[in-house]
């Protein structure tokens, strides 16, 4: 009887002792979450590796706010105005850029690209302060600062280390003047000698040249902490008709673009390209009905799922004669986006960055667009904007004379 008693308290108190034990085992759900016993990292590390953080960012974005970060918009004057005030407040474009009219002098610019991010403070995601700045005819600096010297006088010199050092004094005069995109280096061909609106802003006619002096030039940019915006993809140089009037038509089968007009942007993409603008060029034998910028079979097919990019894609300006004397704005953008456009580049007319703006919306909203397409394009939009570590800080008035003597060094 004793022993009868005994073992039925042993077995009873075994079970209890294995009861506490299932009660502190980290693996039973709500008990102990943060303690391991057969593992060196606690379970809540394993679930931060799991989260994205932009897709977390994206996640608490309206849609207006991430229709704004596709957006980059043309501003008006040479200070802060109520339409532009707008355009950052209400609109929430992901970016702007200054044109040569935006630009009177060094000390006003440094105000009026300071007075920009600090109007975007209120909004989650820094802005893209952009700018075209090849050097040569395409320059956007105050008079007071020198120019550098054209792409064909670089192609001339043909030295990759120089081309890069351009590249870098670039960088770093749009740095100390409160810039963060350059729409730079041009990777077209200067294949045609009718064609004036690349002509001297190109390396020259040989693609290898185009591409070694291009990528230097890009790495150059980057490095100086610019992001480098290479175009014209597929290829502008063999064209006669300036796309600021109207739209040029490109003839050449894929054979050619292959061995001459893709192999700089080629050579961009395998060096880790952050962003291609899109010409507004109709390449009959891609697509016979519209222009790359708006074209699937260019963006999507070619660029994306051919040529294996995965930077940001953005249009040349929407508001150039090639789009706007053939198509309704409000059509082309939505047409771009739908075919692999993540960034639309509005140059001028506030009402024109709303009506592409207003035109995405309701887009999504009937179902032309979807919002993972939307998410797509703001993941890679905020990406970039993390890898360069963008913020809304003000920088300091320029040192011209300084800064004049590192351009002279970088030139000599």
């Amino acid at each position: 009887m004793k022993k009868s008693i005994y073992y039925s308290l042993t077995i009873i108190v075994a079970l209890l002792l294995n009861g506490c034990g299932l009660q502190n085992n980290p693996n039973q759900e709500g008990k102990h979450p943060l303690k391991q016993t057969n593992s060196s990292e606690p379970l809540h590390v394993k679930q931060e590796s799991r989260t994205d953080p932009i897709k977390e960012q994206i996640k608490h974005m309206t849609l207006e706010e991430k229709i704004g970060q596709m957006i980059v918009s043309g501003i008006e004057g040479t200070s802060m105005t109520t339409n532009t005030k707008e355009l950052v407040n209400k609109y929430k474009v992901g970016g702007v850029i200054l044109f040569r009219p935006n630009v009177s002098s060094a000390n006003q610019l440094v105000t009026f690209t300071n007075d920009l991010k600090r109007q975007n403070k209120s909004n989650k995601v820094p802005l893209f302060v952009s700018v075209d700045q090849e050097g040569g005819r395409v320059n956007r600096m105050p008079l007071s600062v020198i120019n550098t010297p054209k792409g064909r006088e670089i192609g001339r010199i043909n030295r990759e280390k120089y081309s890069y050092g351009i590249g870098n004094v670039i960088a770093k005069e749009l740095r100390l003047f409160g810039f963060n995109v350059d729409f730079a280096p041009v990777l077209d061909i200067q294949s045609n000698k009718y064609n004036t609106v690349i002509g001297d802003r190109s390396f020259g006619s040989d693609s290898s040249i185009v591409s070694r002096l291009g990528i230097s030039m890009m790495k150059g940019i980057h490095d100086g902490n610019v992001i480098p915006v290479v175009k014209h993809f597929p290829g502008h140089g063999d064209t006669s008709t300036d796309s600021h009037l109207d739209l040029p038509v490109v003839k050449h089968d894929m054979s050619r673009l292959k061995k001459v007009e893709l192999v700089p942007f080629n050579k961009a993409i395998q060096n880790n390209a952050d962003m291609i603008m899109v010409a507004h060029i109709l390449v009959k034998n891609l697509d016979k009905n519209y222009p790359a910028s708006m074209s699937k079979a260019v963006m999507s097919d070619l660029l994306r799922k051919q040529m294996g990019y995965k930077g940001i894609v953005i249009s040349d300006d929407m508001t150039m004669g090639a789009i706007m004397k053939h198509y309704s704005l409000k059509k082309a953008v939505v047409r771009s986006v739908q075919s692999g456009n993540d960034i639309i580049l509005i140059g001028h007319g506030k009402q024109n960055t709303i009506t592409a703006i207003n035109a995405l919306k309701q887009a999504v909203g009937n179902h032309q667009l979807s919002e993972n397409t939307i998410d797509q394009s703001v993941y890679r939009i905020l990406s970039l904007k993390n890898k360069y570590k963008l913020q809304d800080k003000s920088t300091p008035f320029v040192d011209v004379p300084r800064l004049n003597a590192n351009i002279r060094a970088a030139i000599k």
